[in-house]
């Protein structure tokens, strides 16, 4: 049923209730006032016809018929319109319209009360009369009938019941035309909903207000949701290109791997009198295709995260404490390496938690990997400090190590994906994954020379954050850290391979 019709309906109904009750409260007060009125007049009668009525009971006291009668004749002609009753020690005398004689009437009292009597309500006043002694007092009773303010009531009643009848159409006809035409932004909104087709583009809603308060509210609802759903159906699109990307990345990066593990397989399996020291090697190269398979896994799992990672997943971490757990986890898997973490306390920022400790291993297993040219033994060195600033201060951290270094213009080149020197053991994705990281949380990533020009430092300032507020994570737009499998299937310098994303060079 249209919105136009239930109000009509609701109009037609509630109009001519309200209009009954109104007419109810009107007739209520009509015969109050005409009650009134009739109280007042009998008042005013009551005092010329009780000066007639003292006459009549002195005539009588003094026995003088004559007289009596004239004076009866006068009392009378007072009353007028009004029903007269006179009793006294002489008997009972009365003339116009009243009660029949059974009634009882009421006592003596200074206003008028209702008496009922064959159907027919009057009012009735009491006056007690005294004509100058013991033997001339008397009660007299003034009617005034009631038929002509029922006759006035009903009249009105008879409107009220004819103006309800009339106006159940007519709100209704009116209050349809009314609805119809207040409903009509509400009809546009709805066709210009309907039009929208998310296959064909945005789903974005144009509203000009109307100055309906529900209307606009309304189609500012929908155009949050409708914008929320784009955001949504935008990180769909980019989960499943994530998803495209990592079958892509895996197949192509695990293939030379692969290819590696089936020859030394073949090998296995055709040479049985393979000697001990061959097979040991062709076993190491198996453990060695296999762990980096297995890393290399690990990684583009790690990357795919990174992209679909929601905002709701940021929480308050405490980057020293977990600066500590990575540090700790290191020396347990290379208890020869040397690994210093000099860090202060309470330094705490709005991230990701599983992002920064995927950021801090691979940093610090970099450092190891990359700082042995050099010297007696794997080095890493870790730093928090706080950033100097003209507001509440961000977070500095730094990673050194005692390698080689890298050239400066080779720094934009070793956060690109599968990046990496021959030498190294690595899949080329872990600096990638740090890159990523400080893209997702808006830090400044640098490569410099190390302390006293020796070795690299890695260095990742994170902004600043209000004390007791912290800054909420505002992601990239668009997060494509996997490789595009476009890039992956067509020819080109393997060192060119996997182009490094435009956003991670962002400065926050």
């Amino acid at each position: 049923m249209r919105l136009s019709t239930r109000i009509a309906l609701v109009a037609g109904t509630v109009v001519p209730l309200l209009l009954v009750a109104s007419g109810w409260v009107l007739v209520t007060l009509v015969s109050k006032d005409l009650r009134a009125q009739a109280d007042q007049r009998l008042a005013a009668r009551a005092q010329s016809v009780a000066v007639a009525a003292r006459g009549v009971l002195r005539a009588t006291s003094h026995d003088r018929p004559r007289a009596e009668q004239a004076r009866q004749r006068k009392l009378f002609t007072s009353a007028l319109d009004v029903g007269v009753r006179l009793t006294g020690p002489g008997g009972t005398v009365m003339d116009g319209p009243q009660p029949a004689t059974p009634v009882p009437l009421p006592e003596a009292g200074t206003r008028p009360s209702t008496v009922r009597s064959q159907g027919q309500s009057w009012r009735v006043l009491a006056v007690p009369v005294n004509g100058g002694g013991p033997e001339a007092r008397g009660m007299l009773w003034l009617f005034s009938p009631d038929t002509a303010r029922e006759a006035q009531l009903g009249l009105v009643r008879r409107r009220v019941l004819t103006v309800a009848l009339l106006a159940a159409p007519l709100a209704g006809g009116l209050g349809w035309l009314l609805a119809a035409r207040a409903a009509r932004p509400l009809r546009r909104l709805q066709q210009t909903a309907g039009g929208l087709d998310p296959h064909t583009g945005a789903a974005r809603l144009e509203h000009t207000p109307t100055g309906i308060t529900e209307v606009d509210d309304l189609a500012r609802t929908l155009q949050t949701f409708l914008t929320r759903y784009d955001e949504q159906a935008a990180r769909t699109v980019e989960a499943l290109a994530s998803a495209r990307s990592f079958s892509a990345a895996a197949s192509h990066e695990l293939r030379t791997p692969l290819m590696s593990m089936q020859t030394n397989l073949d090998i296995l399996e055709a040479f049985w009198d393979l000697d001990a020291a061959d097979r040991a090697e062709t076993v190491h190269d198996l453990r060695h295709e296999h762990a980096r398979l297995l890393g290399l896994l690990v990684m583009l799992r790690a990357l795919a995260q990174g992209d679909l990672v929601e905002a709701e997943s940021f929480e308050v971490v405490d980057l020293a404490e977990l600066a500590d757990e990575a540090a700790a986890d290191l020396r347990r898997r290379h208890p020869e390496a040397e690994v210093v973490v000099d860090s202060s306390p309470g330094l705490t920022l709005h991230g990701w938690r599983p992002g920064l400790r995927s950021m801090l291993d691979n940093l610090l297993t970099n450092a190891l990997v990359h700082g042995r040219s050099t010297g007696p033994g794997a080095y890493a060195a870790l730093s928090l400090r706080p950033a100097d600033g003209d507001t509440s201060p961000g977070i500095v951290l730094r990673v050194d190590d005692r390698g080689p270094g890298v050239p400066p213009q080779r720094r934009e080149e070793v956060f690109r994906r599968f990046h990496r020197r021959p030498d190294s053991p690595g899949s080329g994705l872990g600096l990638t994954l740090v890159a990523q990281q400080a893209a997702l949380h808006r830090a400044e990533l640098r490569v410099l020379d190390g302390p006293g020009g020796q070795g690299a430092r890695f260095q990742v300032t994170f902004p600043a954050e209000w004390p007791g507020h912290p800054r909420q994570p505002a992601l990239p737009a668009h997060r494509d850290w996997l490789a595009d499998p476009a890039d992956l299937d067509r020819p080109a310098d393997p060192a060119d391979r996997g182009r490094p994303q435009g956003f991670h060079k962002e400065r926050p």
